[in-house]
């Protein structure tokens, strides 16, 4: 079974697999969140969109806001 995106790729932003995974649940939260209040559907899964995101380097750990409002 291939995985994509791979885990070395990931683990370039994001060393501490423990912290990816805190990392790309956070972020996906938070796209669920953005999505919930535009009420807009998502094409793909939060968590699908947020691993990508890190695959990309568009955030790693010390960039991504720690803060999940409950204003949902």
């Amino acid at each position: 079974m291939m995985l994509y995106p791979a885990m070395n790729k990931l683990t370039q932003y994001i060393p501490n697999r423990y912290m990816m995974v805190n990392v790309v649940a956070r972020r996906a939260r938070q796209i669920a969140i953005e999505a919930q209040r535009r009420d807009e559907p998502l094409d793909e899964k939060p968590v699908t969109l947020a691993i990508n995101e890190v695959a990309e380097g568009r955030f790693d750990a010390k960039s991504i806001d720690t803060a999940i409002s409950d204003e949902a």
